[in-house]
């Protein structure tokens, strides 16, 4: 794969993928090892709003808060140099990864459905696994699923599943850090 924008030390990497699949644990060490700065979406959602993202939800709708993450990832594609997680559903749309993707390099983490349940499935502060306990696990295969299309779309991918947020970390870093040309796709 080859590095978009110039010069690779100015363009911003962003994280997404699915919930659970580690993006602000892995953006924090990505950005402490590449002395830049971190954006959480989701906590800087919360921050501005004064509210969780599950209370915006409840109080607003799925639809107002996906018109906040999309006014965020406009003005985070404004920036330069910074380590961006976004939410599991921020570039779902379209829109938000084409502008993403101007002024950064994707990476879409990646994780087999059961090891995500381990990792989230008991949680109660994500809004889009709401359902009684029995049907959480159907609820996030079937999320899931009608996510992966839209995941697809993006050009870079790590499998995080068996990696540690320091191996995934350590990945990252060594894809922005290879010369222009020479990286490849992870998968």
């Amino acid at each position: 794969m080859s590095q978009i924008g110039s010069p690779v030390e100015n363009i911003n990497i962003v994280l997404t993928g699915f919930m659970g699949t580690g993006k602000s644990s892995i953006g924090r060490l990505v950005a402490a090892e590449l002395e830049r700065d971190f954006v959480d979406m989701d906590a800087l959602i919360e921050q501005r709003e004064g509210r969780t993202i599950s209370r915006i939800f409840a109080d607003d709708g799925e639809a107002y808060f996906r018109r906040l993450e999309a006014d965020l990832c406009h003005e985070l594609a404004g920036r330069e140099n910074l380590v961006i997680a976004t939410g599991g559903g921020a570039l779902v749309w379209e829109e938000n990864l084409r502008v993403m993707e101007s002024t950064g390099l994707v990476v879409c983490l990646d994780c087999a459905p059961a090891a995500l349940w381990r990792r989230i499935g008991r949680s109660q502060n994500r809004p889009m696994l709401a359902a009684n306990d029995a049907g959480r696990f159907d609820r996030l295969a079937a999320l899931l699923a009608q996510r992966t299309p839209a995941y697809a779309r993006i050009k870079h991918h790590l499998d995080v599943t068996r990696l540690s947020p320091q191996a995934a970390a350590r990945h990252i870093c060594q894809l922005i850090r290879q010369p222009v040309g020479e990286s490849e796709q992870k998968k």
